[in-house]
């Protein structure tokens, strides 16, 4: 009895000691090196190997004196993150961590983040703040774990099944409208709403058009009408599908038209996924074009048109830079500004002398910001979110316009300023968008919100 009490509880003393010398208290370190710890742990459930696919919830985060920077939540994309299980690409990588995971797990993994973003994430450039010492934090809730060979079985499935269902939808769709037209040879139904004039559109014909695209349901999918902007390009070259291409054929300037499309020269057995990978188009699905014809031009007519702009353009920018001196002198004198300008030429004014760190080059520095132009329109700003965000970045690193990488660097947290930027620290000959056009000198009231 003796023997076997002594036995437990040196047990019981490797244990304590084996937790209170972890760097950190509740995680185990695997025999590669890196930091883990279960919250919930179903080792009877499936376990995740090479060639096997993650479903899960996943944050990673890097603790930098401290503070946590969160550089990646897969709930802001609202939906799931996806990985395919790799061999590991060196001992302790995520890979290998990963490997450890079941079915309904959820756990925390603790590895070296200098070899996570250079090594695995391939960054070019480590992020600011981060050494051979840093570490990086994964929180994950694995929610599903699944071969790439079941998967596939699965995809074909559901296609197998869409594509069969895919004749019936057409069909309820055309019933329910009550069109009479019959279909193109291809299956595609062209359904003129207003004619247009002038002849039809041919290849190498530059279109401007509106369209809206819609699922067979009726449910929108894209529109330019959304952005108030019709969009051009040059017809006979790829431009959505097939199908669209054929009912923009018997358009001419001004028409309106409905065009039903079924998959085959749609967008067949991929469908269509966002930015996102969120599906908006599933595989075997027809689909709706709403489409009005706004202008054709022959290519040499655009062309002409562009070089005619282009021209246009170059002589106002060349008055509008002759002009820009003067008009800063008069908005600073409206303004009653008497601030002297930098070597550079940027203006200066400090409203508010922040007591908190300086904002030197290469930290990362959040500010609150609205930009207008000198008559006062307001292009942009970093408080119309409710909460509004501050705008985050690498203070001297290319990041943002000269004019800020030089005026917040005059700044320490806590601050605020106005800066007068002059078009050759701001977008210069180019402009930006619609509303700051090529030489236009910038005013930014700024607040540097916080300085890492």
């Amino acid at each position: 009895m003796r023997k076997t009490g002594s036995i437990m509880l040196l047990a019981a003393a490797t244990i304590a000691i084996f937790f209170a010398c972890s760097k950190y208290p509740g995680f185990k370190k695997s025999e590669s090196g890196f930091y883990y710890k279960f919250y919930v742990q179903n080792e009877d459930s499936i376990k995740a190997d090479t060639n096997f696919i993650l479903t899960m919830n996943i944050r990673y985060r890097v603790n930098v004196k401290g503070k946590d920077s969160v550089f990646f939540n897969s709930r802001d994309m609202n939906k799931p993150f996806q990985l395919g299980i790799q061999k590991p690409q060196f001992k302790g990588d995520v890979y290998e961590a990963f490997a450890m995971l079941h079915q309904g797990d959820s756990a925390t993994f603790i590895l070296g983040a200098k070899d996570f973003f250079t090594k695995t994430a391939s960054y070019p450039n480590v992020p600011a703040g981060i050494d051979s010492t840093t570490r990086i934090y994964f929180d994950v809730k694995v929610l599903k774990v699944e071969s790439l060979e079941h998967m596939k079985k699965e995809a074909e499935a559901k296609a197998a099944k869409l594509k069969s269902e895919e004749a019936g939808k057409m069909q309820k769709f055309i019933s329910s409208k009550g069109i009479t037209t019959p279909p193109t040879e291809t299956g595609v139904y062209y359904l003129e709403e207003k004619p247009g004039a002038g002849r039809l559109i041919q290849k190498g014909d530059i279109v401007k058009m509106d369209f809206t695209v819609l699922t067979i349901e009726e449910k929108k999918v894209f529109s330019t009408l959304d952005r108030k902007q019709p969009i051009s390009f040059e017809f006979g070259q790829p431009f959505d599908t097939k199908g669209l291409d054929e009912g923009i054929g018997k358009m001419k300037k001004g028409t309106k038209a409905r065009i039903v499309v079924p998959s085959a020269v749609g967008f067949g057995e991929r469908g269509r996924k966002d930015m996102n990978g969120n599906e908006i188009i599933a595989p075997y699905s027809p689909v709706i074009y709403d489409v009005e014809i706004v202008d054709i031009q022959t290519k040499a007519q655009h062309e002409k048109e562009v070089a005619d702009k282009a021209a246009k353009d170059k002589a106002e920018a060349k008055v509008a830079e002759a002009k820009e001196p003067g008009l800063i002198q008069s908005y600073m004198k409206d303004k009653n500004i008497s601030a002297r300008p930098s070597a550079s030429g940027l203006y200066y004014i400090e409203k508010v002398k922040g007591k908190g760190p300086h904002a030197a080059k290469g930290k990362t520095v959040s500010v609150h910001y609205t930009g207008h132009l000198l008559d006062g329109t307001v292009f942009d700003t970093s408080l119309k979110g409710n909460p509004a965000k501050p705008y985050e970045f690498v203070l001297g690193a290319g990041q943002v316009i000269q004019g800020w990488d030089e005026g917040i660097a005059l700044m320490n947290e806590g601050g605020k300023a106005t800066l007068i930027v002059p078009s050759k620290l701001g977008y210069g000959s180019n402009g930006s968008g619609s509303v700051i056009k090529p030489f236009s000198p910038l005013v930014f009231d700024v607040e540097l919100v916080k300085v890492k």
